[in-house]
């Protein structure tokens, strides 16, 4: 294949993946900003969203070896790019990129290929949670502190929400160890376990450990000894069904592509109405701040803004120099603006310093 793409300053921003549930939230959130391309295996699935936000509409299968070519001035990928193919036409072209759909083994290899080919114009690896939503209140948190010895992440998945496929392709790493990094040393640990309740704004939450992006990064950009990032549900009920099943084995022997669909309907959800809400706690010195996240708009507003924060910080338009090279979305130079990128989209965020008797661990 020969996929070209090619920088524009006056093109359109590529959206690789744009007619899904977080494609079109996206869409939404920055046609009002950019002239868009929106870009998904059928064009059909496109149309109505093009039409309401002005957006051009053209193929582009993954999995197909036509090749592409575009003239963009930026590309944002919501939606999974295993063989690097968006990543390297990029780079190719000098292209501004930021990706949000990666988990942690094929963002390392992001990162090494990127550095590799040695880009000109800024790569943004940014699939921490919440299109990495939770590594800018971690590097906040972390400012106010003036550093980060741990940082405990804990998500109330919202299962009325609206979740499309590749939101919830993490249940494909349940059955995957994984490793982490507690006390400074490397380890490795199962998924779905140090099971344990946390509050997360009004509600406590059963929460179990899983793979993410953040607890990969966080320890080699703020430096963080301790990193944990736990999920849990809305439902009690289906939280203790889905550590039944962890404790039945599915996750071992239901690995593979026979058991794809099986594993992705425990999460995908035709819902249409739910609320974000996730916690962020930072402890440095012995003290200890505390973030609550809620966005009522739900998950997928919340991840596409996520992304659209990543295109204004590789673009340069967030008030803050564009980012060069390759990075992660907690590297920020001025983590104070955070609040107010977050409150610009209506989302809250609720912080309680000296929060040591309410803390997750």
């Amino acid at each position: 294949m020969n996929d070209e793409l090619e920088f524009d300053g006056q093109g359109p921003v590529l959206v690789v993946g744009g007619y899904g549930v977080v494609g079109g939230e996206f869409a939404r959130l920055a046609a009002p900003s950019w002239p868009l391309l929106l870009t998904g295996r059928t064009i059909e699935r496109g149309r109505a969203l093009a039409e309401e936000t002005g957006a051009g509409l053209q193929a582009w299968d993954l999995a197909d070896p036509k090749p592409f070519q575009a003239k963009v001035r930026a590309v944002v990928g919501i939606v999974n790019d295993p063989d690097d193919r968006v990543l390297r036409a990029a780079i190719a072209g000098g292209v501004p990129y930021v990706d949000i759909t990666r988990w942690t083994a094929r963002m390392q290899r992001a990162a090494t290929v990127a550095a590799l080919l040695g880009p000109t114009s800024p790569v943004l690896l940014s699939s921490a949670w919440m299109g990495g939503v939770t590594s800018l209140v971690a590097a906040h948190l972390a400012a106010e502190l003036g550093g980060a010895d741990t940082v405990d992440i804990a998500i109330r998945w919202d299962l009325d929400d609206r979740a499309g496929t590749d939101s919830v392709e993490f249940m494909d790493r349940f059955g995957l160890d994984y490793e982490i990094v507690r006390d400074g040393q490397r380890q490795t640990i199962m998924p779905l376990s140090e099971v344990r309740k946390v509050r997360i704004g009004d509600t406590v939450t059963k929460v179990f450990r899983f793979d993410t992006p953040e607890q990969f990064t966080l320890p080699l950009t703020l430096g963080t000894a301790t990193a944990t990032t736990r999920l849990g549900f809305n439902s009690a009920a289906a939280t203790s069904g889905l550590l039944m099943v962890k404790r039945l084995g599915f996750f071992r022997w239901g690995r593979g592509d026979r058991f794809t669909s099986a594993r992705r309907a425990m999460l995908s959800s035709p819902g249409e109405k739910g609320v974000a809400l996730l916690r962020v706690d930072v402890t440095h010195a012995g003290r200890t701040h505390s973030a609550t996240i809620s966005d009522p708009a739900g998950q997928a507003h919340l991840t596409a803004v996520g992304a659209l924060l990543g295109l204004q910080r590789v673009l340069g338009t967030d008030g803050q120099p564009a980012l060069r090279g390759v990075g992660f979305p907690e590297q920020l130079p001025n983590p104070a603006v955070v609040p107010d990128l977050l409150a610009a989209h209506d989302i809250e965020l609720q912080i309680s310093r000296e929060a040591v008797g309410d803390r997750v661990g």
